[in-house]
């Protein structure tokens, strides 16, 4: 185990008595936290509408970029920009102790914002493929840059109450699955202090505001984007006898292909095969040479992921084989680059934030979640070796009265990624840099 991470670990375990106690209701520290909070309140919900009416897509996030690293250092960080792409480093080293990353993301989505509200986006950009597409920050990674700008603020402001470094980095393209990779291959933790951990937040659709909450070990899932190509023998759709059609093929194999969870796979270890999109043929009558599958697999651990991959491969060629398609022709896979690693939250991580968040928001507000099988590149920077423990918990978005309503109506609030997420900025911000605060705090040497 590297000195530096053994350091860490062993402050870790000899300093949380003393962090909590600080935070405990009406101790000065915490006093001064609730304070700057509300003090920073009005500036940071300008900063959260001006984020939200000017989002940027993947790895275009000039703008947002140049505005983060403003608000950096007008802090006093040591700020670096252009970090894999549009990536902002901020360092702020306060004497001898652990070093701690927080991490948010800054990009936004190509979708038509449909909220009304009076600072709703009306922006447009072109993408990948020279669409003009409209842009909408759905997946509250505004929220995440405003209580990461609250947070450093606040942290900045109690630098007579902890020892340590702080590294803060606002990261690229997190909805490509690519920004975590970008920043790291770009030496991020090398050019810059090693995290001893690392820390972020997630906005959550249907959990309350004031509340946040955490699950413990797998949180998110591995994401694999696969393309399948199933080809065969063209022809005459009056004379399939004289050809092989990669149609039937691709649908007996899209039926195969479901009993991989069903019958391959432990029930109890989750997993993924969605067949998302399936091109094939131009006419009623004619027989296409090929039929191509674009899929989404989600699995937790490397060894399910390695499996239920090459199940795929398998289950096509032997389908494929079984249709009498020549072995020149046999399918073809191919698993894109934007592959994004499962989160894994260290347990004795998990464990040491959610008592300090809980002494400082209350202990009725921090509640335990369930894993999902969505991506977050977030797990990318605990995968790094030697390991880096990692957490990223959920933050509350909701009002409880809006809640109610959703459940009397019979209707779940919109998702994440929607037209019609809203979230409801002010307790929204309140509580994630109060949480976040505390979560770090409870990190660096008092």
């Amino acid at each position: 185990m590297p000195r530096l991470f053994t350091i860490a670990l062993l402050l870790v375990v000899a300093f949380p008595a003393m962090v909590l106690a600080q935070l405990t209701a009406d101790s000065p520290l915490r006093t001064q936290i609730e304070a700057t909070v509300v003090s920073d309140l009005p500036s940071l919900r300008e900063l959260y509408e001006h984020l939200h009416a000017n989002p940027e897509l993947s790895f275009q996030e000039k703008e947002t970029s140049a505005r983060i690293a403003n608000e950096m250092e007008s802090l006093g960080y040591d700020v670096t920009t252009g970090v894999g792409g549009h990536g902002v480093v901020a360092v702020l080293r306060n004497g001898e102790g652990p070093s701690v990353m927080v991490r948010a993301d800054m990009d936004a989505l190509p979708v038509q914002e449909e909220t009304g509200l009076p600072y709703a986006s009306a922006v447009t950009a072109t993408d990948d493929q020279g669409n003009e597409v409209p842009v909408m920050h759905a997946c509250g990674h505004d929220i995440h840059m405003t209580v990461f700008v609250g947070t450093a603020k606040v942290l900045t402001e109690l630098r007579e109450s902890w020892r340590g470094t702080l590294v803060m980095i606002a990261q690229p393209a997190e909805e490509r699955g690519a920004g975590a990779k970008a920043m790291l291959d770009d030496g991020l933790y090398t050019r810059f202090p090693r995290p001893d951990y690392a820390l972020a937040l997630h906005v959550k659709n249907d959990l309350e505001t004031g509340k946040i909450n955490y699950v413990k070990e797998y949180a998110c899932a591995n994401v694999d984007m696969v393309d399948l190509t199933i080809r065969g023998i063209g022809g005459h759709g009056a004379y399939p006898h004289q050809t092989k059609d990669p149609i039937v093929v691709a649908a007996e194999v899209i039926v195969a292909l479901q009993t991989i969870v069903s019958r391959e796979q432990d029930p109890i270890d989750p997993a993924v095969v969605t067949v998302g999109s399936i091109h094939a043929g131009a006419k009623h009558n004619i027989i296409p040479e090929e039929a191509r599958l674009q899929l989404t697999v989600r699995t937790y651990s490397d060894e399910t992921r390695e499996r239920v991959l090459a199940s795929i491969e398998r289950i096509a060629t032997n389908v494929a084989q079984a249709a009498g398609v020549p072995d020149d022709l046999l399918p073809t896979m191919d698993i894109r680059d934007e592959y994004t690693p499962a989160l894994y939250n260290d347990p004795a991580l998990v464990d040491t934030s959610v008592r300090a968040i809980g002494i400082m928001i209350g202990e009725d507000n921090v509640v335990e979640g369930k894993p999902t099988m969505g991506g977050e590149d977030f797990g990318r920077y605990g995968r790094e070796e030697p390991p880096v423990p990692i957490f990223m918990f959920g933050l509350g978005t909701i009002p409880s009265e809006r809640l109610a309503d959703y459940e009397a109506s019979g209707q779940l609030p919109p998702s994440l990624h929607s037209s019609r997420f809203q979230p409801e900025p002010g307790p929204t911000i309140a509580t994630g840099v109060k949480a976040m605060t505390a979560a770090v705090l409870n990190l660096l040497v008092p």
